[in-house]
């Protein structure tokens, strides 16, 4: 029997939980994005998943980490006597960050699932483990009902699961987390959340933090697992994301609103990363709301 803990503010979805949601026979299709990180954890079942160009077996034992405005569709067959179960849990990456501020690496490893270049969405997870930490957690948001402390503890006991046992990150050494290295981190995400919409110069990033650019490069590669250009490139398209389902832009306002791009570039980029272009993106929000 399914059960779903949801809560809905205006204009977005910013905590939805179903857990153990179960179909029987019939034939299930999604295909959609969200604004919010969704964590789909499947139980039993049978499928197809496609991200991005991509397709991925779904099966039971699989975690989906699907980034924000990542479109992806999800496809099992209607079958006799056959069984989709899922854990799904989706939430708006804002409202957890703050809480892991005195957790170093926790929030590293939560800016890598959000943020980073993953290098595929599909990975393995241990069901007796996964069930220990969620029953506990999902019965307090059912007494509680909507109390935030609940819905916090729950992300967070999830998060530590994944950094643990399911999602492997580059590994660093207690030296290498140190606080001094870790506020330069915050640093340059910092800066580049307030100049992605510009051309990216990493000499311009180093002089404003004091440090070196091989210095700057290296210990953001360390620490997120991805290179600043990539990062910088993800974060435009995030937004370019953004912008083609909420506004009716032109392709080319789009690439110069998102960093100076031209709009040949842009449109290249757009397909290496999604798997389609800006337009055809467009166009499968649209299709995946009706």
């Amino acid at each position: 029997m399914a059960s779903r803990i949801e809560h809905v503010a205006p204009g977005h979805s910013s905590f939805f939980l179903a857990f153990r949601d179960e179909w029987t026979e019939e034939h299930f299709l999604r295909f959609h994005a969200h604004q919010g990180l969704e964590l789909l954890f499947i139980h039993e079942g049978r499928g197809v998943v496609e991200v991005e160009g991509n397709s991925y077996e779904l099966e039971g034992g699989s975690l989906f980490c699907f980034q924000p405005y990542q479109l992806h569709k999800l496809e099992i067959p209607g079958r006799k006597s056959a069984r989709y179960v899922r854990t799904n849990l989706t939430f708006d990456p804002r409202f957890l960050e703050p809480y892991l501020a005195p957790f170093p690496k926790l929030l590293s490893f939560f800016r890598y699932l959000t943020r980073g270049a993953l290098p595929m969405p599909k990975f393995s997870f241990s069901e007796n483990q996964f069930m220990s930490v969620m029953e506990g957690q999902v019965q307090a948001i059912r007494e509680n009902g909507e109390e935030q402390e609940a819905r916090i503890l729950l992300l967070i006991s999830l998060l530590r699961y994944l950094q643990l046992s399911v999602i492997a990150q580059p590994q660093l050494s207690p030296e290498e987390w140190s606080a001094a290295k870790t506020v330069h981190i915050e640093a340059m995400m910092d800066w580049i959340e307030r100049h992605f919409r510009e051309p990216f110069s990493l000499e311009l990033l180093a002089e404003e933090l004091h440090l070196s650019s091989y210095y700057v490069s290296h210990l953001f590669k360390q620490y997120t697992g991805v290179s600043l250009t990539d990062y910088v490139t993800a974060r435009r398209m995030r937004e370019a994301c953004v912008l083609l389902g909420s506004t009716d832009m032109p392709v080319r306002q789009i690439a110069d609103e998102v960093g100076r791009l031209s709009a040949p570039y842009f449109c290249k980029l757009f397909k290496k990363q999604k798997g389609m272009t800006p337009l055809d993106y467009r166009s499968a929000l649209h299709y995946a709301a009706k």
